[in-house]
C-alpha cells in the first residue's frame, strides 16, 4: 500500500493556511497589488534605491505606530503624537544646537519631553478616567502651543553630532530603519510572550472583567501612554536630525492622522481588544509605498492628501468589519 511521503507538505492544508493568512491580513493583497501597479506605471518603484528610501521615510511612522497600536488595543487613543513629535525634535535640536550638548544628552532631553507628555495623558485618562479622545485632542493643541511659546523661531544648525541620530548607518542600513525594526520586534514579542501583552488584549476587550481577574487596568495603559510619547519624541528627534531644522508650527502637523491610519489599516480595532504588529507593519508599508508611488507619478499634493484620507476611512471600515468576518 502506497503512503504519502511525510516529508512533503500537504497541498490542501498549505492552501487553506494561505487563505487564512490572507483573511487575517487582507491588506497584504492590496499591498501586493499596489506594488505591481506602481512598478508597471513607473518602472522604478522596485529599484533598490527607491525601496531603501521608502523604508527610511516610513521608519519614523513605524516607531510611533507600534506603541500607539498597543495603546489602541488596550482601548485608549493618543491624538497628541504629532505635537509631541514636534516638541521632541525642538527640545533635542535646541539642546544640541543652542547649548552644544552631546547627541546623547540632546536625545535624552527629547525623550524626557515625550515621556512627560505621555505621563500627563496617562494620568488624566487612566487614573482620572477622562476620555482619551478628548484629553489627547486637547493635548494636541496644548503641546503645540507650548512648543510655539518655547520656540517661537525656527531652529536649525544642530551640528554633525546630532545629525548622526538620523543619518548613521548600521551594517549599511539607515539607523532609523534599524530602530524601527527593533521597535517592531519588541512590540511583537511583547504581545506574543509576555503576561503584560496578554493583559493589553484583556483590558481592551473588557476592562471591568480584566480588573476582576487581577489585572492592573491602570498601570499597563499608563505605561503605553508614556511609551507612545517617548516614541513620538524619538521620531521628532530623528526628523530634526535629518532635516537639521525644526519648526514649532509645522513639524509633525497631521502626523497623528497618518499614524492612526497605519494602525487602523493594519487591522487594529479602534474599540480595542484586537490587532497585531504584523498588521501594523503592513499598514506602515502601504502608506509609505502609496506616498512614494504617487510622488514618482508626479501626482499633485492635494490628490495625495485625498488618497491618505480615503485610506483612513478604509482603515476604519476594515477595523470595524474585520471582527464581524471572523478575522
Amino acid at each position: 500500500m502506497t503512503t504519502a511521503d511525510p516529508v512533503l507538505p500537504r497541498p490542501r492544508p498549505i492552501a487553506m493556511g494561505g487563505l487564512a493568512a490572507v483573511r487575517r491580513n487582507p491588506l497584504l493583497v492590496v499591498l501586493v497589488a499596489m506594488v505591481l501597479v506602481f512598478q508597471l506605471t513607473t518602472g522604478s518603484f522596485l529599484d533598490p534605491a527607491n525601496l531603501s528610501g521608502i523604508a527610511t521615510d516610513a521608519a519614523t511612522l513605524a516607531i510611533v505606530a507600534v506603541p500607539l497600536a498597543l495603546l489602541v488595543i488596550s482601548g485608549y487613543l493618543d491624538l497628541s503624537v504629532g505635537s509631541t513629535l514636534a516638541l521632541g525634535g525642538l527640545v533635542g535640536g535646541w539642546l544640541a544646537g543652542q547649548h552644544h550638548q552631546s547627541p546623547a544628552i540632546a536625545l535624552l532631553g527629547a525623550l524626557a519631553a515625550g515621556a512627560l507628555v505621555g505621563a500627563v495623558n496617562g494620568v488624566l485618562c487612566c487614573w482620572f478616567g477622562l476620555s482619551a479622545f478628548i484629553v489627547t485632542l486637547g493635548m494636541l493643541t496644548a503641546v503645540r502651543g507650548l512648543a510655539q511659546q518655547l520656540f517661537p523661531l525656527p531652529l536649525s544648525g544642530f551640528g554633525s553630532g546630532f545629525a548622526w541620530i538620523g543619518g548613521a548607518r548600521v551594517a549599511g542600513i539607515a539607523a532609523p530603519v534599524v530602530i524601527a525594526a527593533l521597535v517592531l520586534a519588541a512590540g511583537a514579542l511583547f504581545l506574543a510572550i509576555t503576561p503584560a501583552g496578554r493583559h493589553v488584549f484583556a483590558i481592551g476587550v473588557n476592562r471591568e472583567a480584566a480588573h476582576l481577574s487581577g489585572i492592573h487596568v491602570r498601570r499597563t495603559p499608563f505605561a503605553l501612554f508614556v511609551a507612545t510619547g517617548v516614541a513620538a519624541a524619538l521620531a521628532g528627534a530623528i526628523k530634526a536630525s535629518v532635516l537639521d531644522s525644526a519648526v514649532a508650527g509645522t513639524s509633525g502637523a497631521g502626523f497623528e492622522l497618518t499614524v492612526l491610519t497605519a494602525v487602523l489599516l493594519g487591522g487594529v480595532a479602534l474599540t480595542g481588544g484586537s490587532g497585531s504588529i504584523l498588521g501594523v507593519l503592513l499598514g506602515v508599508l502601504f502608506l509609505g509605498g502609496l506616498q512614494n508611488g504617487l510622488t514618482l507619478l508626479n501626482v499633485p499634493t492635494f490628490w495625495q492628501q485625498m488618497a491618505q484620507g480615503t485610506a483612513l476611512v478604509a482603515g476604519a471600515a476594515l477595523a470595524y468589519f474585520a471582527p464581524r468576518t471572523g478575522r
